[in-house]
């Protein structure tokens, strides 16, 4: 079966494109499972229930997140109530939402999708190695795809996930730093990683933000209003081609699709 996995969706400009292009790419590329981070979504920080909808309306089955999460408050009722949008399982007993969700592709193939956020330069929450281990104990060993979405800063953490979860799921990939990385492939126990799938969002900018903005703030110091960039726009994924009766990853490689 084949797996897409959209990199960081940043604001109107990012949904856009994959509102554009998502149809052609699941149906060209013989798409089973479509998995996208969303948690740049509202302006570049959130999302709300409406673009949720918007986005699961486009034809993604699962929609991720990370540390902004919850920056937008009308959202957290959402969690609650959509099983489809996740929220970084490792965050503390009690918020909002869930950090793994378990379905059936259009042919009934079974799968999971887990989302965990790391803690090097990041808000100090629970340990993700921990906590994949006890999500990964809780499935039915029937179900052989199992997709990570690692939310992470540092490199080093990330490639440490790869190499734990290695041979134990069908896939890692990281998200957040917006910078998509060169280090595509398949560990050694059939799992495929990359680093960070970059972001879909407007590239011409700094990670997402108008570029004037940031400018401003370094040669300053002094606080600004971040607001999304709109221009040269790219949509930044995976395509995983996995062995549905082992969950070994056969191939990964990267898709890049250029807007205006």
């Amino acid at each position: 079966m084949k797996i897409l996995f959209i990199g960081d969706i940043y604001g109107h400009v990012g949904r856009r494109i994959v509102a554009d292009h998502l149809a052609d790419i699941r149906s060209s590329q013989a798409i089973d499972l479509v998995i996208a981070n969303a948690e740049n979504s509202a302006g570049g920080f959130g999302i709300t229930p409406m673009i949720g909808e918007e986005l699961i309306a486009l034809g993604i089955d699962v929609l991720t997140g990370g540390n902004h999460s919850f920056d937008k408050k009308e959202s957290y009722d959402y969690y609650a109530r959509q099983p489809r949008l996740l929220r970084p399982a490792n965050f503390p007993d009690g918020v909002p939402g869930s950090g793994i969700y378990q379905n059936q592709t259009a042919s009934q193939v079974p799968y999971a999708v887990l989302n965990l956020q790391g803690r090097t330069h990041m808000t100090p929450i629970d340990d993700p190695f921990r906590k994949a281990d006890a999500l990964l104990n809780s499935l039915d060993p029937s179900v052989k795809i199992r997709f990570v979405d690692f939310h992470a800063e540092a490199t080093s953490e990330k490639v440490a996930m790869g190499w734990y979860l290695n041979g134990r799921v069908t896939a890692v990939i990281g998200t957040h730093t917006h910078v998509p990385t060169a280090d595509t492939r398949i560990l050694s126990g059939g799992t495929a990683y990359q680093t960070d799938a970059g972001m879909t969002g407007p590239y011409d900018s700094v990670i997402g933000v108008d570029r004037d903005i940031i400018l401003h703030r370094f040669l300053s110091a002094m606080p600004v209003r971040m607001e999304a960039a709109k221009a040269m726009v790219e949509l930044h994924s995976v395509i995983i081609d996995a062995d549905q009766t082992t969950g070994r990853a056969l191939s990964i490689r990267r898709h890049t699709i250029c807007g205006e």
